[in-house]
């Protein structure tokens, strides 16, 4: 048990970020997006009706958090499962059919890291669209480098294995290999490596809504709520405790679950092995 402390913390601060985004669809206290001026600045009462207290704009604070959990996680597992698929697929091209293959898309690969996350998500989603659409396509980009490298690298360390070589000699075609052999192989560093990007794309979501660049107003995004709340933070904290809170749990959440995941999954493997 002690070995998994990581990973049973991770798996539940995620469900509880899973709870509310369920709870969103069939009891949201009130609409998310629906101003009440008269009701602005309602400090956190558990005995009111507006338990997180409203906003500038008399909007319900957890009826924004539950919603915005719908676009924050939309963002983050939709970004990272298709930067997934298009970076396996060029790191296995890259390592499988050399030479010009590998030249091309490992350059390609090592450009697209020179840049720090955040900054290639903004030059990104100033090129595509600012908008949950944008977010997805501009943190996939620079997330398919990082699979792409894992999946380069493993192939190259296992080619040379007997079980691949035994394959090779059955003349199985290298589609085959990769579908019977290396992915299997793969699959537990490239669970640990989902996890753990899921945690980065959300931190690199919620970053692009504070800046502007990400979710638009008036939907509700957690790093926009973080934002709208900045001009009034000395004098209504509460307005950032939330979403800085759910943005914790969130990151927090996947990280530990990536940690306790490469502990089990890896870890055993290696001393098996």
């Amino acid at each position: 048990m002690r070995k998994n402390v990581s990973l049973i913390i991770g798996i539940v601060l995620v469900l509880i970020i899973i709870a509310v985004w369920m709870l969103s669809f069939v009891l949201m206290p009130y609409n998310p997006n629906e101003m009440n001026i008269p009701n602005k600045f309602l400090k956190p009462d558990f005995s009111s009706e507006h338990i997180l207290g409203t906003d500038n704009f008399g909007r319900d604070i957890l009826s924004r958090i539950m919603y915005g959990s719908r676009n924050v996680l939309l963002v983050g597992i939709g970004s990272v499962t298709l930067g997934t698929v298009i970076g396996i697929f060029l790191g296995a091209v890259a390592s499988m059919f050399k030479r010009f293959a590998n030249t091309i898309i490992m350059r390609i690969m090592d450009g697209l890291m020179a840049f720090p996350g955040i900054l290639l998500a903004m030059m990104l989603v100033t090129v595509v669209e600012r908008g949950i659409q944008g977010s997805i396509i501009a943190i996939s980009i620079f997330m398919v480098p990082v699979f792409a490298r894992l999946v380069y690298s493993m192939i190259l360390d296992t080619e040379d294995l007997l079980f691949i070589k035994a394959a090779k000699s059955y003349g199985s075609s290298k589609i085959q290999i990769f579908f019977r052999h290396y992915i299997p192989a793969m699959l537990p560093k490239l669970i640990t490596q989902f996890s753990s990007a899921i945690g980065s794309a959300v931190m690199i979501e919620t970053s692009l809504s504070f800046l502007g660049l990400g979710i638009q107003p008036p939907f509700a995004s957690w790093g926009l709520m973080l934002s709208e709340s900045r001009q009034f933070f000395l004098i209504y904290p509460y307005l950032a405790v939330a979403p800085g809170i759910a943005i914790i749990i969130t990151v927090l959440g996947f990280n530990l679950i990536g940690d306790g995941l490469n502990d089990i999954l890896i870890s055993r493997r290696s001393q098996n092995e």
